[in-house]
């Protein structure tokens, strides 16, 4: 990915952004908003707001360059970053800024330890990462069949409620075309534009099967305010109503569980993570009802487990579903209280199942570990990462 020349430099680099990586990218964002404040359409303003965009940009440097060399590491890594990029129409334009302003927060941070070899390695690294993202983003865009950035009008045509805090909405095509294809587990963008000018995109995953009349997300309300986690979710809770339109991207995401083959399954997941599970779930009801499923999921309480309605279907139709949920709070029947453990899930056969999770970051570490030490095979492992986060398997 880079030359021997530059190796030495970024190998170098790496204690030195375990160190001022977060003022390094912290630099970064204020160079270049205030450079190009347009950028803003393009970032998540909340994790701005929240410094959690700074952290995640500093741990995804130091990973980039603690594996620079190990491209069995970086490749899921680069294809999931490209399904995000394509998904908020990144342009092959926006990366000589980037990296004019990454370069300058290194050299303003650093100061005299930002030699010239230092920054010309950096400078060749990143050009490298940045052609082999533009390529790839590319093929994307042309084998979708859009533009970057481009957005479709979709009419609401339904506003259903799953919990207390998640809301589903179906849409269809404004123009009356076809729905785009998809796969279970992809997302699409939705934008929102505010009456202060601003424009945000959140990915929303797909909570139904392809091949329905209809798309749906599936959104959870998050506590915040303006330019604060959660605006863009919020909103969608108090304003959108059937016949609304809304702007959505084409699908993208690189987490695909396996719907279409006989082979046993599990699904694990928790609170909001169970969009992309019910999408995959109900596609299997479809196609394939007498497949083995263990779909596992933990939520607070009943009043915040969604689609539970989405679940019943699912067991009406498939014999061998084998259904395990864990609430925190609440002695219902059936549910078992507590945290999602291993050990009171269902047995299967560790080393030759796939197992697909989605949730918070701690609750997929918790059941990533706890399955390795269980002797399941981390290519049988495969997981979803909602926020900024994706590279945390690399630090």
């Amino acid at each position: 990915m880079i030359s021997n020349a530059s190796r030495p430099y970024i190998d170098a680099s790496v204690p030195v952004l375990r160190e001022h990586g977060l003022a390094i990218t912290t630099t970064f964002y204020r160079s270049m908003f205030e450079a190009h404040p347009e950028l803003k359409n393009l970032f998540n303003m909340g994790n701005q707001t929240s410094g959690v965009q700074q952290q995640s940009l500093a741990s995804a440097v130091f990973a980039y360059a603690a594996n620079i060399g190990n491209a069995a590491a970086l490749g899921p890594v680069v294809s999931r970053i490209v399904h995000k990029h394509a998904s908020v129409g990144i342009r092959a334009d926006h990366y000589p800024i980037v990296g004019h302003h990454l370069l300058g927060a290194i050299k303003t941070v650093l100061g005299e330890a930002a030699t010239e070899p230092l920054l010309a390695a950096w400078e060749e690294a990143y050009t490298s990462l940045a052609r082999l993202l533009i390529d790839a983003e590319a093929k994307m865009y042309e084998d979708a069949g859009v533009q970057p950035g481009e957005t479709r009008a979709m009419r609401v045509t339904a506003v259903e409620r799953e919990s207390e805090n998640v809301i589903s909405i179906r849409f269809v095509p404004q123009d009356g075309g076809a729905l785009p294809s998809f796969k279970a587990g992809q997302y699409v963008s939705v934008a929102v534009d505010f009456e202060d000018g601003r424009r945000q995109l959140r990915q929303y995953s797909l909570s139904d099967a392809n091949g329905k009349d209809s798309l749906r997300i599936s959104v959870k309300r998050e506590d915040g305010g303006a330019h604060a986690a959660g605006e863009v979710s919020t909103w969608l809770h108090q304003n959108v109503k059937v016949g609304d339109l809304l702007n959505v991207t084409h699908p993208f995401g690189d987490f695909l569980p396996d719907t279409e083959s006989n082979e046993p399954v599990v699904f694990l997941s928790a609170g909001v993570g169970i969009t992309p599970m019910i999408a995959a779930l109900n596609r299997i009801a479809m196609v394939n009802p007498e497949r083995r499923v263990i779909f596992a999921h933990a939520a607070r309480n009943t009043a915040q487990h969604a689609h539970q309605a989405d679940i019943q279907a699912a067991q009406a139709r498939m014999p061998h579903l084998q259904v395990v949920s864990f609430h925190e709070e609440g002695e219902e029947a059936g549910v078992l209280k507590g945290k999602m453990m291993l050990e009171r899930l269902p047995s299967w056969p560790r080393t030759e199942t796939e197992v697909y999770l989605c949730g918070p970051l701690p609750f997929m570490q918790a059941q990533w570990n706890a399955l390795l030490a269980a002797g399941a095979p981390a290519a049988r492992l495969h997981r979803e990462v909602f926020g900024p986060d994706l590279l945390d398997n690399l630090l």
